[in-house]
């Protein structure tokens, strides 16, 4: 992979997506995670497992190159921290994360596409925090904005991995990555947000 000019990643995971991304995003809103403190907790879990499964890719020496300041992007330390603020144990997955030591970088980057995309999201959520008397001090810190807005980090992310050039397979692989994502939150969400 170099770092030449091929846009539209982000556009073509967006509309590979999509269908997905929906289905996860209805999923987690009919399980209303802010109608309080408890069910708050249980989508923190899913949050926890989630970023626990990428956390390795933001000390990735690669992907730091190709994606510069992304080591600074991760929250799996703020959402174990605000599980700790409410009194949460922090659960322990039944499967190993999925990044671990070998990190195929077309595939993390449809992980990280998903990872930085619920962050500009989070702008909803962060809102909804607030009336449960969370925030970026207690709570809620992995919904925090980012130091530059949630608007422009998302943007210069973007702007990063459409530079990315992928041939015809990697781009596959990345594609795979993407929904791979958001099929695994489902996942977490079907586990830890129980609808009776």
């Amino acid at each position: 992979m170099t770092t030449t000019v091929s846009p539209g990643h982000c556009a073509r995971f967006r509309a590979l997506t999509h269908d997905t991304h929906d289905v996860l995003d209805k999923r987690i809103m009919a399980y209303s995670p802010f109608s309080g403190r408890e069910r708050y907790a249980a989508f923190l879990k899913v949050q926890y497992c989630f970023h626990r499964d990428v956390a390795a890719l933001f000390d990735n020496t690669s992907l730091n190159t190709l994606l510069p300041g992304l080591k600074e992007r991760g929250r799996f330390a703020a959402v174990a921290q605000d599980l700790k603020d409410l009194g949460q144990a922090l659960p322990e997955p039944e499967m190993p994360p999925v990044f671990g030591e070998q990190i195929d970088l077309p595939t993390a980057i449809g992980w990280l596409y998903v990872e930085e995309g619920s962050n500009l999201g989070g702008a909803i959520l962060f809102k909804m925090a607030g009336k449960l008397d969370l925030s970026a001090d207690f709570g809620a810190r992995h919904l925090a904005p980012h130091p530059e807005g949630r608007a422009p980090s998302w943007r210069a992310f973007m702007q990063q991995l459409d530079a990315i050039e992928l041939d015809d397979k990697e781009q596959q692989r990345a594609n795979n990555g993407a929904e791979a994502a958001f099929t695994q939150v489902l996942s977490y969400v079907e586990r830890y947000c129980p609808i009776s």
